[in-house]
């Protein structure tokens, strides 16, 4: 009893130390950076200026939304309302004010459907129906049921009916729904029925200055080059947008070319019209003049239309970055490029550029881009007149009014063309035309029609695309500089008879459009470089073949999708890429592509029972995708009578998913066909969604895979073992013999480069490696285990082998090591096995209560980790530096206090 009482003692002290322990974490949490919020992230922009009237507005919504349920924030473009509203969310997520918070822009033309996506997928709302007003009213009860809720309307132009259009109940419906707006225009406010109007005041001139210095990048000191500065910054008049952008664009420069860009403000007053831009106007033009400041007069110039090119895009769009790519190079961007990759990487470099500068902005998807609506406008002013004249349309009801001269416009882009522009006209005069963009509005089946001679007198066209169109390829014998073509969800008549005349194609892009076929004049096409077709339909197909007829010679240079549902645009637009989705027929229409094939995705592919011999060797193979193929047993299936075969020799990147048929990876493989499947350039393996799979690699072939870098497998949860065999029945003699060998000299798997492993949530799994050895990872980074309820060893103990006491392995590399929610985890290595953690930073061992294994630091800081019969776990959070430690003491002492008794 006396024992009992001593460990009850240690236990509440223990209870006590990890209470603190909790509280000092709590503390760092506050303190460090937080973790980016689920939904919307409202992030504090590194441009925004915390002022006096951003304080005031600031505090004043605060207290107004205690009291109202519709407030307005109201200024002129460019001071700062956007991000403002963003901190309010961000505050409002942070302190808890709010079950949830939801922000959306309208913009001048809102795109409902968007919105109402947006918002239902804050709340987990999966729509039923498709109408906007049946999404309305699904929307309308799933908010009802939250009790307190704020919905941040950003760019409201006009009154909107926020309830019927996108089912937003609030008022008298739902007291607990709170919506705060933001606004260029006062009466809009009014109009709304805000019963609170805040008005977000510009910077005060110490304050303009303030964030003026920061972004230039000047020192606080009383220079000739600041009094020059603080003149430039009082141009920007006070307004948040302009400071940055001028700062920005002049970071960096000498006195001299401070002076010059003082100057040219003082210059250029014809530009102050308040009326359509507010102040922003001068500033954004100075920083659109200063990108074709540069040693390269034509790669400046491209780096300005690269920025014109993006104001093509509707409002507040985030857009592709590889659509950008596409349309730069089709227009001619950066000559002097050799190769389309080339271009590829001059135009990602601009992109960035235009980032740096303010010009665009960044979104929280690191593909895409955006760009302010103001910056927009101000793209529109500069491309009104000019050389390079724009025309950008939202919402076209009609065909606009042909007494108006189009003789001029480089490039025009309708979006949302109305349903009800039944036909286009036969013909238009565009003789400068450079870029068209049409796009359809999407209610009703109907197509658009456009006549084959409609693009007859725009032979100067370089890019077109397309999206919900009916037309004929027959006028395309006019189009001698067509260099890129993208058409999505149309129906093209006489494409294949029609490819002879498209000589200076370079980019063919076909995504949910249908053809006649896919013909031999394809392959004629000798400058094409780049070809996609995602979800292509051809309408001359036999059903009992329902066979894509691929040209043979089309194999050197391809990037084909079938059935596929969304467009990647690859990094490489010259490397061989074939994906293949909800295909259920035979795959010999492909079978002149396999031969050569360098990255193969299949999704929803049935009917497919292996790789190989199935579809072939795939030597040139280097990234494997298999997802959802229902049929598929392995990844080989080898017999003994098929000889020596080499498949899959240069595969990189190998990665399975929701394959539930699937029984391994390869089958017959043994020592005696040790080359049969030649994975020893595989680095990467990730393994996810399976119930069935038992294991994953017989040993021989773990034993080949000496390059292998990552290994991850998730929701796994029919696999017992990593490394082993399959069915008992599918086990060869050789492989027996292999086993009883193992056993017997108990050989260490080596994974000389192996850095990262993650296991997670595998509910049948065992051991990680087999055979009572301790595995061979003299590079291994990252270890996490995690959410595998039946992991007992780390390493299998199989006969109980004897291992030598305090044999010690050491994991110079290791960094991190997560090991948590492991219920049945009892050996973390063979008994009286003694690792070296040197270069450990981070230990999580969480829920591991029958754990049998003792963490420890010794004098030059290292922690070691020795698995004893017994032990109380002590577990020590590092810094990165290993000179800070924050101690946390979880005992288990509770299962061992029977003993104790």
């Amino acid at each position: 009893m006396v024992g009992a009482r001593v460990v009850e003692d240690w236990l509440r002290r223990a209870e006590q130390e990890l209470e603190e322990t909790q509280n000092l974490e709590d503390e760092i949490d506050r303190v460090n950076h937080r973790r980016s919020l689920q939904g919307i992230e409202f992030i504090t922009s590194t441009d925004f200026m915390v002022s006096e009237s951003s304080k005031s507005a600031f505090n004043q919504i605060l207290e107004a939304i205690k009291a109202v349920n519709m407030i307005g924030l109201y200024e002129m473009p460019g001071v700062g309302k956007t991000t403002l509203a963003k901190e309010v969310g961000k505050h409002a997520r942070e302190q808890k004010l709010f079950d949830k918070v939801v922000m959306f822009t309208m913009s001048q033309n809102p795109n409902i459907r968007t919105i109402q996506d947006k918002v239902a997928e804050m709340f987990g709302l999966n729509f039923r129906t498709n109408t906007e007003e049946g999404r309305a009213e699904e929307l309308w009860v799933r908010l009802k049921a939250e009790k307190d809720i704020l919905i941040i309307v950003d760019d409201l132009w006009e009154e909107f009916k926020l309830e019927s259009s996108i089912g937003i109940p609030f008022g008298d419906d739902h007291k607990g729904c709170k919506i705060l707006l933001t606004t260029r225009q006062q009466q809009v406010c009014s109009k709304m029925k805000c019963q609170k109007e805040i008005q977000l005041g510009i910077l005060s001139k110490d304050e303009a200055w303030v964030l003026f210095r920061n972004q230039a990048g000047l020192e606080d000191d009383y220079s000739s080059l600041n009094e020059v500065a603080k003149e430039v910054a009082g141009e920007c008049k006070g307004l948040p947008l302009a400071i940055v952008t001028v700062a920005k664009a002049l970071k960096g420069e000498s006195l001299d070319g401070w002076k010059a860009a003082n100057q040219r403000f003082k210059d250029s007053r014809h530009l102050d019209n308040k009326e359509v831009l507010g102040g922003v106007l001068k500033p954004l033009k100075l920083s659109y003049d200063y990108l074709k400041k540069g040693k390269n007069q034509i790669t400046e110039n491209d780096i300005q239309m690269c920025f014109l090119l993006c104001s093509l895009f509707r409002e507040d769009a985030e857009i592709r970055i590889e659509i950008l790519i596409v349309c730069g190079i089709g227009v001619g961007l950066f000559p002097n490029a050799s190769s389309t990759e080339d271009k590829r990487n001059e135009i990602g470099v601009a992109l960035k550029k235009l980032q740096k500068s303010g010009l665009l902005l960044e979104t929280d998807d690191a593909e895409r881009i955006r760009m302010h609506d103001v910056v927009r406008d101000f793209a529109h002013w500069l491309t009104s007149t000019g050389e390079n004249r724009f025309m950008v349309k939202d919402k076209l009801k009609e065909w606009p009014d042909m007494v108006e001269s189009f003789e001029g416009y480089t490039a025009i882009a309708l979006w949302n063309c109305s349903s009800n522009i039944k036909n286009f006209p036969d013909k238009v005069e565009f003789s400068k035309l450079k870029t068209l963009f049409i796009h359809r509005e999407w209610k009703g089946d109907d197509l658009p029609e456009v006549s084959s001679t409609f693009f007859e007198e725009m032979k100067a066209l370089q890019v077109l695309k397309l999206e919900g169109v009916y037309f004929s390829l027959k006028g395309f014998n006019s189009l001698p500089n067509l260099k890129t073509l993208w058409c999505e969800y149309c129906k093209l008549e006489n494409f294949s008879s029609s490819l002879t005349n498209m000589r200076s194609l370079e980019i063919l892009v076909l995504i949910s459009t249908e053809i006649d076929e896919i013909s031999e004049e394809l392959v004629k096409l000798s400058t094409l470089k780049y070809l996609c077709l995602e979800d292509v339909e051809v309408e001359e197909e036999e059903e009992e073949e329902e066979e894509m007829k691929i040209p043979p010679k089309l194999v050197s240079r391809y990037n084909i999708d079938v059935g596929g549902l969304e467009f990647i645009f690859e990094e490489e637009l010259t490397i061989r890429i074939l994906r293949i989705e909800n295909f259920s027929s035979l795959l010999s229409a492909f079978k002149n592509l396999f031969c050569n094939v360098g990255e193969l995705k299949l999704k929803n592919v049935s009917g497919l029972k292996n790789i190989l011999p199935s579809i072939g060797v795939l030597n040139g193979l280097t990234s494997l995708d298999l997802d959802s193929c229902v049929d598929m047993e392995f990844l080989t299936d080898i017999t003994r009578d098929q000889g020596l075969i080499v498949a899959f020799s240069n595969l990189v990147k190998l990665k399975i998913e929701t394959m539930v048929s699937l029984k391994g990876l390869c089958y017959g493989l043994s020592p005696s066909h040790h080359a049969i499947a030649s994975l020893t350039r595989l680095k990467v393996v990730t393994i996810k969604s399976y119930d069935k799979l038992k294991t994953i690699f017989s040993p021989c072939l773990a034993q080949s895979m000496l390059c292998i870098e990552e290994l991850h497998i998730e929701f796994c949860h029919g696999l017992e073992q990593v490394i082993g065999f399959v069915q008992e029945e599918e086990i060869t003699k050789d492989q027996v013999s292999s086993s009883s060998s193992s056993n017997a000299g108990l050989q260490p798997i080596s994974f000389p480069n192996l850095t990262r492993i993650t296991i997670t949530n595998c509910g049948n799994l065992k051991s990680l490696f087999p055979f009572g050895s301790v595995p061979v990872l003299p590079k291994l980074k990252y270890l996490e285990v995690q959410m595998n309820s039946k992991l007992e060893q780390v390493s299998e103990l199989e006969d109980k082998p004897k291992v030598v006491a305090e044999e010690e392995m050491k994991f110079d590399k290791l960094e991190i090591l997560s090991l948590e929610e492991l219920p049945s985890l009892i050996h973390f290595a063979p008994k009286g096995c003694h690792f070296v953690l040197s270069a450990l930073e981070d230990l999580k061992v969480r829920d591991c209560p029958k754990l049998t294994a003792s963490f420890s630091i010794d004098s030059q800081e290292f922690l070691h980790c020795e698995t004893k019969e017994y032990c109380i776990l002590i577990i020590f959070f590092i810094e990165s530096n290993q000179t800070i430690f924050t101690l946390a003491l979880w005992f288990f002492a509770y299962n061992y206090s029977h003993r104790l008794m």
